[in-house]
């Protein structure tokens, strides 16, 4: 059996029962199964009422939801009330998608052989979808996975993260209130990474979404299936540049929610912060009195504003970072204390060395590092030397500065003044090199879960 315990004190929610092979197989041959039987496919029609009957129960559970994700999750109750309703709306982003999910006409005529033909195409689903997720944002990663699959008509199964399955189950019985038959959407609970490998290889799986870290999800990747589709969502380093002439008033809240929402578990926090020597002192300042102010603890409450880390041994790995920092030359402005088994007190490091862990490798806890640069090409080449690449920041009035940022800095997406973790749930969500493969994204994602067919019809 599997113990789901809170995040936040270790204390014990529940016990669920693991999947094993055999419940694999049996998943597989009912996804299977109705996949092939073509004419038992939902309509679109269908499958958009599915959609809407889903996010209205959804809607019904909000505050179940948000404090289920708050107790297995760790994260603060305001974010994970937040979190819930994105969810809702990610479901109905997929079913308002569906309306504009068509093909297009490929033009004939345009020489002698083409003429007398009319070529169109259609949209049809790739096939069975597994679908691996992560803690981090144990409702709403699985709708962008999920809903996308339900809306172009793939049969899809789900496997959430050990730490984090309650809110995976909990939509996915949702999904079945809903009328959705069990076979096109199914979860998925194993012991052990060796099936959930399986889950991801098998050569029945038409497309993997898989949404972790970068060791596993490349792995996997090189493993699926000959013509197997997949989308992978690892971490960055993210960084943020703040120019001389960025108004110092009105940025520190957006930095700070960008260091430290979830305590730094998202793979876009903020983390490496590039701040011109004509401020740099002032914006410290600022910075540290902010985040001496952030109100760590017990994340169902209301006033937290940063929980707990997911696992005590992930705290215990931030802390080294810090203490190898420090030891490194960083200096520790605030923060660095452990609260508990699984909290960290928010830290704030200035100017470690350019080979410490907290420079060059996703920290995923509530740390941010501070630099200084005093040509902000220097900051761009900092900012892009490390072989991660995903969303990143540019704080600047003046906008020759912003949108030479923007245009230089290597990045799938660079916010202006706004941290980079931003992220709404119908825009293009990507790493690059290392930190991804594919565009996640609810759009996106049902145009990567689908495959255009041209279908061409010869007149006369």
């Amino acid at each position: 059996m599997l113990t789901v315990v809170q995040a936040f004190d270790r204390a014990p929610i529940t016990e669920i029962g693991f999947d094993d092979a055999a419940a694999l197989e049996r998943k597989f041959s009912a996804a299977e199964r109705v996949f092939k039987d073509r004419d038992g496919w939902l309509h679109p029609h269908q499958r958009i009422a599915i959609l809407r009957k889903l996010a209205a129960l959804m809607e019904t559970k909000r505050d179940h939801l948000a404090l289920q994700i708050a107790r297995e999750g760790g994260k603060p109750l305001p974010d994970a009330i937040i979190e819930t309703t994105r969810a809702i709306d990610g479901v109905h982003n997929a079913a308002d998608e569906l309306r504009n999910f068509a093909g297009r006409e490929i033009p004939m005529g345009l020489s002698a052989a083409a003429e007398n033909r009319w070529a169109f195409t259609t949209r049809e689903p790739i096939g069975i979808v597994a679908a691996i997720s992560a803690f981090n944002h144990p409702l709403n990663l699985i709708v962008h996975q999920v809903a996308p699959a339900i809306a172009v008509g793939c049969p899809v199964i789900i496997k959430p993260a050990s730490t984090t399955p309650l809110s995976c189950l909990a939509f996915v019985a949702m999904v079945h209130e809903a009328g959705l038959p069990e076979p096109w959407c199914q979860s998925f609970i194993p012991e052990g990474n060796d099936l959930a490998e399986a889950l991801a290889t098998d050569k029945r799986v038409a497309f993997l979404s898989f949404i972790g870290s970068a060791r596993v999800g490349w792995s996997l990747h090189a493993k699926l299936a000959h013509g197997a589709r997949s989308a992978l969502e690892h971490g960055g380093v993210a960084p943020a540049i703040v120019d001389r002439s960025a108004d110092l008033a009105r940025i520190i809240e957006p930095i700070v929610k960008g260091g430290y929402y979830h305590a730094g578990q998202v793979c876009v926090s903020t983390q490496r912060i590039f701040v011109h020597d004509a401020i740099a002192d002032d914006f410290t300042q600022a910075l540290i009195a902010r985040v001496e102010r952030l109100r760590t603890g017990d994340p169902t409450l209301q006033t937290t504003e940063v929980g707990p880390l997911i696992l005590p041994r992930e705290a215990d790995r931030v802390a080294e970072w810090i203490d190898e920092a420090v030891r490194g030359g960083a200096q520790l402005a605030t923060g660095g204390t452990r609260l508990s088994e699984t909290t960290l007190q928010p830290t704030v490091l200035l100017n470690p060395a350019g080979d410490a862990r907290i420079t060059t490798q996703e920290v995923f806890g509530p740390v941010v590092a501070v630099y200084r640069y005093t040509e902000l090409d220097e900051a761009i080449a900092r900012a892009n030397a490390l072989p991660t690449a995903f969303q990143a920041s540019v704080f600047a009035q003046d906008i020759d500065v912003a949108l030479r940022a923007a245009n230089r800095l290597d990045a799938s997406a660079v916010m202006i003044n706004d941290p980079t973790a931003f992220r709404t749930d119908w825009m293009p969500f990507a790493g690059r090199r290392e930190s991804g493969y594919g565009t996640g994204g609810i759009p996106y994602t049902m145009r990567d879960m689908s495959q255009e067919k041209m279908i061409l019809m010869r007149r006369g």
